[in-house]
């Protein structure tokens, strides 16, 4: 009866992985169906590895499966010794070549493919007018949430980068606090931003992202940063290259846009009072905001990278962020109130109002 039991457990626990499992192909998630050149190039190393691995795994197991066959001792007896073959230049040979030439087989393509992602020449190249002409993000990983600024252009964005299909994009990684990483599975990478040094590559960007599921591909932070590590997601919308000049120039348009308190909109007003000394609503300018800029929170996909984009999930994480993200800036240290001091239920409301009309795109 118990071994009964213990089998539907194990069966259980399969079906269970199963369901989990089957999320992992998703279009916009998921490494195995990459919908990018280096994200293609990486994955066929990736089956180039698991092919070579397999192939030793079925010589050495129809080698095992030969002598445990041929030499059992129903076969052959009780008292026969197989010829030995100890000492066998040829056999020493054929087992110390063959590994090699596997070896080299695997190694030749990814050290070429990792010398060639590491390429960033590009990035300097100016055209006659001494104007750079490659498309450059600088990406800064903070606590828990990504900044992204586009130093050519002149703009600055988080917490969704926007990029043009067809052409490479150039990246520079660092960090803000503690070591992060940037990677966007669908895509490529990954690729480490650290506090004291600047790592550089390139992705390139294959398909359009609207008509994926959540109209995004996913990216993540894939290095262990402290107790919200793993909500510390991000999205790439991934779009046509005229549809990118024009959201550049919606960007560009929104110079010296700010928050007024004396404004007669409540949100406004306590936007201007509360959190403007913080967050930006002008996508013109540099980096080292304190906190996300806010310019597109109306066009995100989500709500601190991982709640569903409403007002409800907003209020709730302007009212509280330390019950989402432990550890956010946020907060005070004790984890309990809001920096920015306690506002009144309709102060709270007209502020998620505020913040959610906050828009290029619409």
């Amino acid at each position: 009866m118990m071994k009964g039991l213990k089998k539907w457990r194990l069966f259980s626990l399969l079906a269970v992985m199963m369901v989990f499992l089957s999320g992992c192909g998703e279009d916009y998630i998921s490494a195995l169906k990459p919908s990018g050149q280096v994200g293609k190039e990486q994955f066929n190393l990736l089956l180039l590895a698991t092919g070579i691995m397999t192939l030793v795994i079925v010589v050495v197991s129809v080698i095992y499966l030969l002598a445990f066959l041929k030499f059992r001792r129903s076969k052959v007896g009780e008292n026969v010794i197989p010829k030995q073959v100890e000492g066998s230049h040829t056999l020493e040979v054929i087992w110390t070549v063959i590994p090699i030439i596997l070896l080299l087989i695997l190694s030749v393509p990814v050290v070429t493919a990792t010398y060639k992602f590491a390429d960033v020449a590009a990035m300097d190249e100016v055209d006659e007018a001494g104007n750079k002409t490659a498309l450059t993000v600088n990406v800064t990983a903070k606590l828990y949430w990504w900044e992204f600024e586009y130093p050519n252009q002149g703009i600055v964005t988080a917490q969704e980068l926007v990029v043009p299909t067809g052409q490479k994009v150039y990246f520079n990684l660092k960090a803000a606090d503690v070591k992060h990483s940037f990677w966007i599975p669908a895509i490529g990478g990954k690729m480490d931003t650290n506090v004291e040094n600047l790592n550089k590559f390139y992705l390139v960007f294959d398909k359009e992202s609207a008509d994926l599921k959540d109209g995004v591909f996913y990216g993540k932070c894939a290095e262990l940063c402290g107790p919200s590590h793993a909500l510390m997601d991000f999205k790439v919308k991934t779009v046509s290259p005229e549809a990118f000049d024009a959201w550049v120039a919606n960007m560009k348009a929104t110079e010296g846009q700010t928050a007024s308190k004396d404004s007669t909109d409540l949100g406004e007003a306590t936007f201007a009072n509360s959190c403007l000394a913080c967050h930006a609503v002008s996508g013109v300018g540099g980096t080292g905001g304190v906190g996300p800029n806010l310019t597109t929170f109306g066009d995100r996909n989500r709500v601190a990278g991982f709640l569903e984009h409403n007002e409800e999930n907003l209020k709730a994480w302007i009212e509280n962020p330390g019950e989402f993200k432990p550890g956010n800036l946020m907060m005070n240290p004790e984890g309990t109130a809001p920096v920015y001091g306690d506002l009144t239920d309709e102060e709270i409301q007209a502020l998620a109002t505020y913040i959610m009309g906050l828009s290029v795109e619409k």
